[in-house]
């Protein structure tokens, strides 16, 4: 699990519409490859998955006020499109922190 500051409460619902809004974009830009990602869930919870590709989610979101505690798949954890995803989050996630930044609190 790695656990993620944004240094200023995040509002779930905005963070999973700011993922839906320009996730797919991004990927596509960075791997070239038109890949549809799903993003689910409710209250503090989301999941971004791949049906077609993978089974299960790829990563789950959990928002606890600043924090993001963020599982990736243990099945997927070299794989280059997970890869890909993982580091368009952590760019999205600088975005909503806006001047505050993001730290990593925790990886492992």
């Amino acid at each position: 699990m790695k656990i993620i500051t944004l240094h200023k409460r995040i509002d779930p619902e905005e963070l999973r519409e700011h993922i839906r809004a320009n996730l797919d974009r991004m990927f596509w830009k960075q791997r070239d490859e038109e890949i549809h990602f799903t993003i689910e869930g409710s209250d503090d919870l989301i999941e971004i998955s791949q049906p077609d590709l993978y089974e299960g989610p790829l990563f789950t979101i959990n928002v606890k006020g600043a924090e993001l505690n963020i599982t990736r798949s243990e099945h997927y954890t070299d794989d280059v499109n997970a890869l890909t995803v993982e580091s368009i989050l952590n760019e999205l996630f600088f975005d909503l922190a806006g001047k505050y930044g993001t730290d990593l609190l925790q990886e492992g």
